[in-house]
């Protein structure tokens, strides 16, 4: 059959187009990407507009290089191999495929150009909540627990791993649009790795999602950092993301809702297009002033932790960045500081969409990333928690010591620590950040400084298409003269569990975002400072204030070879974002002062136990305490070295704390099975195996001040109960050992002889009561949001007071029972 033919088939089965007169022009010798343009126009004179859109999209992407996610082809290219004629057809069928995406999509009312009357304030990210709610009222408020329809899904190769586990116990059911999932191949995979059997595993993973799902924005492995090409090329203001990694907050610099999850809670909106949230409060970061020339934005967020600390006023909370200062900031640094909003604590970090904003998405290279956007800005009475000034004026070089990212001092002050590496990359590490570092190294080779032979240095851009941009800016052969070695885009050091690992006891200056024990390889010691930091440090390998070789660039040339942020002129002449607000249903009434915020207030007595139980059960947890302190991270709970070759519960159970409480595991065995410890429980990357660790060591619950937000919502998804107490009278109690009883029907926990009372939201209840987000899905189907986000307000003297059987009839799984 020929390529034509084929074509034409595709279109059929996929959009039910005849071929009636498509191809009575056309000669089967013509070139294959000629009769997919000549087909295009065809279908566009015969009205099939979006078709012929899809195809012209193909021959677009086509025609791209390989270093910008395309297949290198000319439009008159005669002689193809057989790989790239089958790699064309599975564009134009995935392309295709993707208008019946669009379509399946439920259509949102546009949005309103001015405010309603009456509805209340609202911040950047309550409206694009309230632009994405499934129920259109128009507005949203803090607490508030809504379903939300969701614009991407994202994930890398190495989380893909735990959801194709969680889509395939799901039974396989589809995904909801293929043309907006997003899956690079960052964390794990490497060419130095390739063979490995559970590296190729992975990379088998991705490519079979690739083809089962018609994804058409696939690029393969080591193409980019999961982060960096999409906030590059496809995200949009005022889209909601949800992503399998705790640096998705990265988006967030273009005006978007873009919030990290655990593996199963992602697979869920990859299915059914939507999931579920708690509107979390919203604190505001107002910066003011201007940076200083060749501060960048990794140093503007240091100061910001150094300021206002981890897991502090941003925890549980959307941090919204805004404020005159914003304009002296390109996207590239607003990148940065909504990368490392998850370090802060925060759920995720937005910045005002602006003229910037515009500018940079303008820029893109296909139409279809650029017409979606929606701007918001927010209200003049918009509700924030807290707000806290930055002054931009009062950033310098910082640098942040091992192993806290907010423990952040002056470079100055540890000036000369000597160090063992030097590493610039990681997502965090946006294009900007990688120029300004090269002009660093420039400056110091132009003095006279050389690289001692002491030492390893590294450069790893954050994506092909940044790559690119240094070779053609004669930057690449800089680092290399400078002593770096080049790698290929991923996380390399950032996350050690590849071909990239800190030995033990090495001291390492890093432009990564995370310095977490063990973070860079087992025993290594990683310290944080801004690629230009590194830079100047890995003459010497002595950590060295990059002060003087920053001062001596030449700022023109630096301003015209980055993307500088867009003069006051240019705000004043040029075109612009136009400010909109979230529509809402006439039929929902107006926000007003007292107006009920939904399930979530809740009194303890109404609390639903939902949980069905035999007679003969107990509802008692019961066991003696383990005691914890704050910030326990996931790198520490699941071990980045273990990850890919411990595919069980019990596997990641037996190195859960391996390196930071070496004889945890054998106290829960020996009955210490509660966990009791104090803030920011779960702290760092999204990995959902933390949680699987305590399950398969054995550990029934985890009780503490507070919860990391994505490691909250994975305990419940995967069956692990989390308890938040505040009361400092408990704490006293739950001395390590003590006995200790949950009582699950009363929604309280005895020990010492006091009892002490704690509340769960509805979801959290709900899930964890069906035993995870998988049993939930094949109890309620795609409908389980609609059903698990109802309102249910009983009386609460019955013991269970609801029925978790499904209108269709059916028993209640095994999952469910105590």
């Amino acid at each position: 059959m020929s390529t034509v033919a084929r074509l034409l088939q595709i279109l059929y089965q996929t959009r039910e187009v005849a071929q009636d007169g498509l191809t009575d022009d056309i000669l089967v010798e013509e070139p294959v990407l000629g009769q997919v343009r000549r087909v295009a126009v065809a279908l566009d004179e015969k009205g099939y507009s979006k078709e012929a859109g899809a195809l012209n999209t193909v021959v677009t992407i086509c025609c791209l290089s390989p270093e910008f996610g395309g297949l290198g082809l000319a439009v008159d290219s005669t002689v193809l191999a057989p790989e790239q004629e089958s790699e064309i057809l599975f564009l134009v069928s995935a392309w295709l495929e993707a208008l019946n995406s669009a379509d399946r999509a439920e259509s949102v009312p546009p949005p309103l150009l001015t405010r309603p009357a009456g509805r209340r304030g609202m911040t950047v990210s309550e409206k694009i909540f309230a632009m994405h709610d499934v129920d259109q009222k128009g507005w949203v408020a803090p607490s508030e627990l809504i379903r939300v329809r969701v614009d991407w899904v994202i994930a890398s190769e190495a989380s893909w791993g735990g959801m194709e586990t969680t889509y395939n116990l799901l039974g396989k059911p589809g995904i909801f649009r293929n043309d907006r999932f997003w899956l690079a191949g960052d964390h794990v995979v490497d060419p130095r790795v390739k063979h490995v059997p559970q590296v190729k595993a992975m990379i088998d993973a991705s490519e079979r999602a690739k083809h089962s799902f018609k994804m058409t924005e696939y690029q393969g492995m080591n193409y980019t950092i999961l982060h960096t090409e999409f906030y590059r090329e496809r995200v949009q203001p005022g889209m909601l993301v949800i992503g399998s990694d705790s640096h998705t907050t990265s988006s967030g610099a273009l005006g978007c809702l873009a919030i990290g999850l655990g593996a199963a809670d992602v697979t869920l909106p990859l299915v059914i297009g939507e999931t579920w949230f708690r509107v979390p409060e919203t604190v505001n970061i107002r910066l003011v002033g201007a940076p200083n020339p060749g501060i960048s934005g990794k140093d503007t967020v240091l100061y910001i932790l150094q300021q206002l600390k981890r897991n502090t006023v941003a925890a549980d909370r959307v941090v919204e960045f805004t404020g005159p200062g914003v304009r002296h900031l390109s996207c590239d640094s607003r990148f940065a500081i909504a990368n490392m909003t998850t370090e802060l604590g925060g759920i995720t970090g937005v910045f005002v969409p602006d003229e910037a904003t515009f500018d940079f998405v303008q820029k893109r290279r296909l139409s279809q990333h650029k017409k979606s956007s929606v701007y918001f800005k927010p209200d003049e009475d918009a509700e924030y928690a807290e707000t806290h000034e930055i002054d931009l004026a009062q950033v310098r070089s910082f640098l942040a010591r091992y192993p806290s990212p907010d423990d952040v001092v002056p470079v100055a002050q540890h000036q000369g620590m000597e160090l063992d590496g030097c590493f610039i990359g990681a997502c965090t590490t946006t294009e900007e950040e990688l120029i300004l570092a090269a002009l660093v190294l420039e400056q110091g080779l132009q003095q006279g400084l050389r690289p001692v032979k002491k030492g390893k240095r590294k450069v790893v851009p954050g994506s092909l298409p940044i790559l690119h941009k240094l070779r053609q800016l004669g930057l690449v052969e800089i680092y290399e003269e400078a002593g770096f070695e080049l790698g290929v885009p991923g996380c390399s050091y950032c996350v050690g569990m590849s071909a990239d690992q800190a030995g033990v006891g090495e001291v390492w200056l890093s432009s990564q975002n995370r310095n977490f024990e063990n973070r860079m390889g087992k025993g290594s010691i990683g310290n944080l400072g801004s690629a230009a930091t590194v830079a100047a440090s890995s003459f010497d390998m002595k950590l060295t204030d990059p002060h003087s070789l920053l001062r001596a660039i030449d700022l023109e040339r630096w301003n015209s070879l980055r993307a500088a942020p867009i003069s006051a002129k240019a705000l004043n002449e040029g075109s612009g974002p136009v400010y909109v607000e979230p529509s809402g249903s006439p039929a929902v009434k107006p926000f007003t002062k007292g107006t009920a915020s939904h399930i979530e207030n809740l009194t303890v007595a109404e609390s639903i136990n939902t949980r069905t139980r035999t007679s003969a059960e107990e509802p008692f947890l019961k066991g003696r305490v383990n005691r914890l302190g704050d910030f326990i991270d996931t790198d520490a709970l699941a071990p980045a070295e273990f990850l890919v070759t411990c595919p069980t519960n019990e596997a990641i159970g037996a190195h859960c704390l391996e390196y930071s409480h070496p004889d945890f595991r054998q106290r829960v065995k020996d009955g210490f099975n509660i966990v009791v410890a104090g803030t920011a429980f779960g702290c760092g990357s999204s990995r959902e195996q933390a949680v699987s660790a305590l399950l398969g060591c054995g550990v029934q619950c985890v009780i503490a001040k507070s919860f990391a937000f994505i490691f909250s919502r994975n305990m419940p998804n995967l069956g692990l109960l989390g308890i938040r107490m505040t009361d400092p009278a408990f704490f006293e109690a739950a001395q390590d050992g003590a006995e200790i009883e949950i009582n699950l029907d009363d929604s309280v926990v005895r020990i010492s002889g006091q009892t002490y009372p704690f509340q769960s939201t509805q979801m959290e209840r709900e899930l964890f009561q069906l035993g995870g987000i998988a049993s939930a899905f094949g109890h309620f189907g795609k409908k389980l949001f609609e059903v698990m986000c109802t309102p249910k307000r009983v009386d609460s003297s019955q013991s269970v007071v609801l029925d978790l059987k499904p209108k269709t009839g059916g028993s209640v799984p095994k999952a469910m029972q105590w």
